[in-house]
């Protein structure tokens, strides 16, 4: 009976498992690098992991201070603004300077490391912009 076996192999086997975002996937060299298995165990320096998270200890401190000054009010109220600030983006092959998220936390008119260092035209992110949407979209 050829039609029963054809129906128990086509029960037994999921068409999901074999898409590119499933299983089976393949590491994307272009877009994540090569992968090691001695960095996703260890930092590579004792600094590592408080330089990774210091923007969000610094927060943390900031809005302890907030609620201890003003009440509960002035932390949610500003983490409401940092939620809204950080939905509105650019399309992801154009940069974007996310001022309104340094005028937020007021560094709007602190010179940093990323302000010199940082310049768009070489910058790698700069790809084909209908690759970069298909991918964003997750149509690739």
């Amino acid at each position: 009976n050829s039609r029963g076996t054809a129906s128990l192999l086509k029960d037994s086997i999921s068409f999901t498992d074999f898409s590119a975002s499933g299983l089976f996937e393949g590491h994307d060299l272009l877009r994540r690098g090569f992968t090691s298995v001695k960095n996703e165990l260890l930092p590579s320096h004792p600094l590592e992991l408080t330089e990774k998270n210091f923007q969000l200890n610094q927060d943390k401190t900031n809005f302890a201070t907030l609620r201890n000054i003003q009440g509960i009010h002035a932390p949610l109220k500003l983490q409401m603004e940092f939620r809204a600030v950080k939905q509105v983006q650019r399309l992801p092959f154009l940069h974007s300077s996310n001022m309104a998220m340094d005028i937020l936390r007021g560094n709007d008119e602190c010179i940093g490391f990323e302000d010199i260092l940082n310049d768009p035209s070489q910058s790698e992110v700069m790809g084909e912009p209908h690759m970069m949407m298909e991918h964003k979209l997750g149509l690739l």
